[in-house]
């Protein structure tokens, strides 16, 4: 595939066919709707409903049906899922929920990333993996378990495959968290009465993104002048150059997400690992040397993805043209390659990837 193809920018198309510290364990039981509405809560009529493009956003996403997919098929040691989990702000605009990985971790340390982890039986879903992960991460309820209310999450969409270079096959699972109750007329912000109170464990922060923004080069303008409190320039936002890789152009995204008092959750809890990480990110922050979280490789690649579909929209930018490696991850296993157990010194090289992409 020559890099004209996969260089499309401000596009529109159909849809793409080709996201006190209080511990749920332990306290969820206590809660109840006259508790957590206290009066220091936003009022219940400063709150908005989901935006027109919102609304269409999402509807898009709950109808979407990706491809056929090889992610059942990879052994279990191949497979994991990501959640790529939205809501709306106050103004309705989507948001989604992302992390900085503590340094104790043994993959992707100190970066930011979505929710998620490998799957654990052969039995369990992608959907199953990712929720169960979050919780495992940061506190969100696993299937099944009850949230404060109006809290809830709806499922709406699998997107195709990615493929890691760790050769994990990764499958991107898209969510909802509603902030709005019908039947109660209880409505909440996410940001506030809900995200800072999770039980993340495994994070050295929990921080929030603009869905629609990993569409665009810049900051987009916000209602009511709250970009102006945005640090840096509107066009510290993305970064994008061309590299080799499936044997073919590849456009790596990078995003600085803007570091925000609201935006940002820092656990504090009795692991000492963990408060070290978050002490090290404040540190760095308060000195003025991070004032904006880095999301990129695979992880700004899914929500470029995520947001085409929901959007119906191309980004600004370059970027390739296909969803996910479903077709790469096809060939790698008619090679032999992504088997159950990673040999020593076994890694995508480029002979390998030369050689997959010659199978018809």
């Amino acid at each position: 595939m020559s890099r004209r193809l996969f260089r499309l920018s401000g596009l529109r198309g159909g849809p793409a066919s080709s996201v006190p510290q209080l511990s749920l364990s332990s306290s969820i039981s206590s809660w109840t709707p006259a508790r957590f509405f206290s009066s220091s809560w936003p009022a219940l009529s400063k709150m908005s409903p989901l935006s027109q493009a919102s609304a269409e956003a999402i509807a898009r996403l709950r109808a979407y049906v990706p491809p056929p997919t090889n992610y059942n098929s990879v052994p279990l040691s191949r497979r994991a899922a990501v959640l790529v989990l939205l809501y709306a702000d106050p103004k309705g605009d989507l948001r989604v929920v992302l992390t900085i990985r503590a340094k104790t971790l043994s993959s992707y340390a100190g970066q930011a990333a979505l929710p998620g982890g490998k799957a654990d039986s052969v039995n369990e879903t992608a959907f199953e993996t990712a929720r169960r992960e979050a919780a495992e991460e940061i506190g969100l309820p696993d299937i099944g378990q009850p949230f404060f209310p109006p809290f809830r999450v709806e499922h709406l969409c699998e997107l195709p495959a990615n493929l890691a270079k760790t050769e994990l096959v990764v499958r991107p699972c898209v969510a909802y968290l509603h902030s709005f109750d019908e039947k109660t007329g209880l409505n909440a912000d996410p940001e506030v009465a809900l995200i800072p109170r999770l039980d993340a464990k495994e994070v050295a922060a929990v921080f929030t993104a603009p869905f629609h923004n990993f569409l665009m080069m810049r900051d987009e303008q916000q209602p009511g002048g709250d970009d102006q409190q945005l640090p840096g320039k509107p066009e510290d936002w993305y970064r994008g150059s061309w590299t080799t890789w499936h044997e073919s152009d590849w456009r790596m995204h990078q995003f600085f997400v803007p570091i925000t008092e609201k935006s940002v959750t820092k656990p504090r809890t009795g692991r000492r690992a963990q408060n070290a990480a978050v002490d090290k990110l404040e540190e760095q922050e308060k000195a003025g040397k991070l004032t904006r979280y880095k999301v990129f490789g695979m992880t700004a690649r899914i929500l470029v993805d995520a947001a085409r579909v929901a959007y119906d929209q191309e980004p600004e930018f370059e970027h390739n043209s296909h969803f996910g490696d479903e077709e790469m991850i096809a060939k790698l296993r008619k090679i032999g390659r992504l088997g159950a157990i990673k040999r020593p010194g076994e890694e995508l090289t480029r002979e390998t990837m030369e050689k997959a992409a010659k199978l018809s």
